[in-house]
């Protein structure tokens, strides 16, 4: 009984975590800045708007989104902030996505 009220939970915090990762990616500007975060070791927002035609503000608003979700981290260099992936997090969200993906859902055909 204990087992299974353990992988439920865990099954509820994998479910939880990846709504998050799926929520954090569903904007094309956040899918630009991961882009643009894989081919460097870090930035900084003044960069993200060399590369963005956006205000200051509405990437910040994109860069804090990513952050909540455990997607990037940011680490407070006065002035600035520097940004990279959160590679650990980065990886447990690669895992769900497979896993979500590798549903099979060929016996489910749907007739309409």
């Amino acid at each position: 009984m204990m087992q299974r009220s353990k992988s439920i939970i865990e099954y509820q915090q994998e479910t939880e975590e990846l709504a998050r990762f799926a929520k954090a990616l569903g904007h094309p500007t956040r899918i630009k800045i991961i882009k643009y975060l894989s081919e460097q070791s870090f930035c900084h927002t003044g960069d993200l708007m060399d590369y963005l035609p956006l205000a200051q503000s509405t990437i910040s608003q994109h860069l804090k989104e990513l952050k909540e979700a455990g997607l990037i981290k940011g680490e407070i260099l006065p002035p600035k902030v520097k940004y990279c992936i959160n590679q650990e997090n980065w990886l447990k969200a690669k895992v769900l996505f497979c896993e979500f993906f590798d549903i099979n859902l060929e016996s489910n055909s749907c007739n309409i």
